[in-house]
């Protein structure tokens, strides 16, 4: 009797990789992937290579993104892994559910309050369950420092300060991908932020309530770039020469994987995986701050940055008894440009307790392998290997999905309008 879980994945771009290695190689007696869909079909041939020749399965059946409903019936799949451009993620999700599937999902679940409602109101209506993939949860300083706030360590949480640097190599990427258009992403405040924000509701135990946002396109973008005096301008990197020298350029031709699944595909859809973070028609925001106010009354203080000379993140956590700083270095990273371990690596980390009335702290944190700061296997093997009994609940499902991109949702239509927003104003939770 064959008892392993059967997945389909749509999307086979960049972050796919993650997913199908997976089931491929450390969980082969678990799970078992069936097939890819996509729009490309030269990116779904590029997703098999790899199957078969670095990762040794099987090729699996390929289907193009009109044949999704076609998939389902004739595969018969337990779930589907959506890894999709993010404004096609509720497609999948909702007809997913309809037609008696489970979903695994990458972030962020949606990118607007009208997608995330659909979304809710699909699993209330089909009963299916939604697993939203935050690897963030599940790295070791991550929920060490949830531990100490659940233990007390501090006391009651009364604020955080939360600085995220994103360098002038992964965080250029989203200005030369997809992401660049606000319609596929959402901005960097939905795209990126999601994992920011699900990470503080899953340390304070909490909700967003309110929510206020400024944002600009400060560095990137053709008008900054004149106004730093650049004369050289392009609209692609590869084969351009005025793209030679600029350290931002991304030629495809250059890196095997990169070629293959994008330069080569190209003939297909005309997707550009190598536009200048320097030319016009960028629609998000490089230069993010944002407030927000708990229903326990805790405040977030929240600044994202993307082209900064490091890689990382300032956390601090305030409470009744004392502080809780950490600093995080990451190792920077360009998707599909390299190994998937690399993502998310760590460089260098610590964690310091400073109670109220007594001498601080360092707190030692066990080392973790792999990428997100050894977040990725051990979420990995809570979706397709046999889980742990987890304390900390880290598994997030369709609810966290929401309530991390809705702080999102809501700064970025602060943004828009100068104006607080309430977080419940925007979806309702049946």
């Amino acid at each position: 009797m064959n008892d392993k879980k059967k997945y389909v994945l749509v999307g086979s771009g960049g972050r796919a990789e993650f997913f199908y290695s997976a089931i491929a190689t450390s969980f082969r007696d678990t799970s078992e992937l069936l097939a890819f869909c996509d729009t490309n079909q030269t990116r779904m041939e590029y997703a098999n290579r790899q199957l078969t020749d670095r990762y040794g399965y099987r090729r699996v059946a390929t289907y193009k993104a009109e044949q999704f409903e076609e998939m389902i019936a004739k595969e018969r799949p337990d779930a589907v892994i959506v890894t999709s451009v993010d404004r096609t993620h509720h497609t999948y999700i909702i007809r997913a559910m309809e037609l008696g599937c489970d979903v695994v999902t990458e972030k962020p679940m949606t990118v607007d309050e009208k997608k995330c409602q659909d979304i809710l109101d699909a699993v209330e209506r089909t009963g299916r369950n939604v697993r939203v993939t935050f690897n963030y949860r599940y790295a070791p300083h991550h929920t060490k420092a949830r531990e100490l706030i659940e233990d007390g360590a501090i006391g009651k949480i009364t604020s955080v300060h939360f600085e995220w640097l994103l360098n002038t190599q992964h965080g250029a990427d989203y200005f030369r991908r997809w992401h660049r258009d606000k319609r596929n992403s959402g901005g960097l405040l939905v795209h990126k932020s999601t994992h920011h924000f699900d990470l503080v509701n899953f340390w304070i135990g909490s909700e967003p309530d309110t929510v206020f946002a400024f944002g600009d396109l400060l560095f990137y973008g053709k008008e900054n770039a004149e106004q730093r005096g650049v004369t050289k301008f392009y609209d692609r990197a590869t084969g351009n020469p005025n793209a030679k020298d600029d350290p931002f350029a991304l030629p495809l031709d250059g890196n095997d994987n990169l070629k293959a699944l994008y330069l080569d595909a190209e003939h297909e859809d005309g997707y550009q995986r190598d536009q200048s973070v320097f030319g016009d028609g960028i629609s998000i925001e490089d230069t993010m701050g944002v407030l927000v106010r708990y229903k326990n009354n805790a405040i977030l203080t929240y600044s994202l940055n993307a082209y900064l000379p490091w890689e990382g993140y300032r956390i601090a956590f305030n409470g009744t008894k004392g502080r809780i700083e950490m600093t995080i270095v990451e190792q920077s990273y360009v998707n599909s440009g390299g190994e998937k371990s690399e993502e998310g690596a760590l460089k260098d980390r610590s964690i310091t307790v400073f109670p109220m009335f007594a001498a601080p702290y360092e707190v030692d944190v066990e080392e973790g392998e792999g990428g997100h700061g050894g977040g990725d296997p051990v979420l990995l093997n809570d979706i397709f290997g046999v889980p742990a009994e987890d304390r900390f609940k880290r598994a997030a499902n369709h609810i966290d999905g929401a309530k991390s991109i809705l702080t999102g949702i809501a700064a970025n239509r602060s943004i828009r309008t100068g104006q607080a927003v309430r977080v419940d104003e925007l979806v309702k939770f049946r």
